[in-house]
């Protein structure tokens, strides 16, 4: 199995690659549940809780700065991808659109599906996130998390939620799907923060 879809980091690579961890040949997809399937005339991104609640369509999303972004993903089952090509929004443009709450903390993505996953506010505000709707020039499919999902790549890949529809601003921590379930509630590659407890 290692050398037919896994193989171990190169030394120059170590960097870049957290301890446990092996680098995909391909982009493995790990789903709990069946896979939704949404158009991007239906798709809808809702905010609400410590934030002036809004609704932003599609048409809405695409009306922001349009970027690229290529970033090493890291998943909790031990397996990384290195240099994945994704364009989309970034997550700080998108913040600056909305009024959230000074006493929020914390935010629960929600997911077509009933997935869902929390952050911090300060972990989900930073530089590097962003909501992706295109994979290595091609629209996000499905499997991936599509039409869109957020990429939160200092975090274990379960952080970054696929098919996403819902930020829920919090002023405490509400924990998500797999951390309800025993996955770590902030899931750092660097910390192997895999699990609780």
């Amino acid at each position: 199995m290692l050398g037919k879809f896994f193989q171990k980091p190169e030394a120059e690579q170590d960097e870049r690659v957290p301890p446990g961890q092996y680098l995909a040949k391909g982009f493995p997809v790990l789903t709990y549940g069946e896979t939704p399937e949404i158009s991007t005339r239906e798709w809808q991104l809702k905010v609400w809780g410590a934030v002036e609640p809004k609704t932003f369509t599609w048409n809405d999303m695409m009306a922001f700065p349009q970027r690229e972004f290529t970033k090493d993903f890291h998943c909790v089952t031990r397996w990384s991808k290195l240099d994945v090509k994704w364009q989309g929004i970034k997550v700080t443009d998108f913040l600056e659109a909305i009024a959230i709450d000074p006493q929020a903390t914390h935010v629960l993505q929600h997911c077509y599906g009933e997935y869902t996953t929390n952050v911090t506010l300060e972990d989900f505000a930073r530089e590097d996130n962003f909501f992706a709707h295109t994979l290595f020039d091609n629209p996000l499919p499905p499997d991936h998390g599509g039409p869109m999902r957020t990429v939160i790549p200092h975090l274990y890949a379960w952080k970054s939620a696929k098919w996403i529809n819902g930020l829920e601003f919090c002023n405490e921590e509400k924990l998500g799907f797999w951390e309800v379930n025993g996955y770590h509630s902030r899931g750092e590659p660097w910390a192997e923060e895999r699990y609780s407890g």
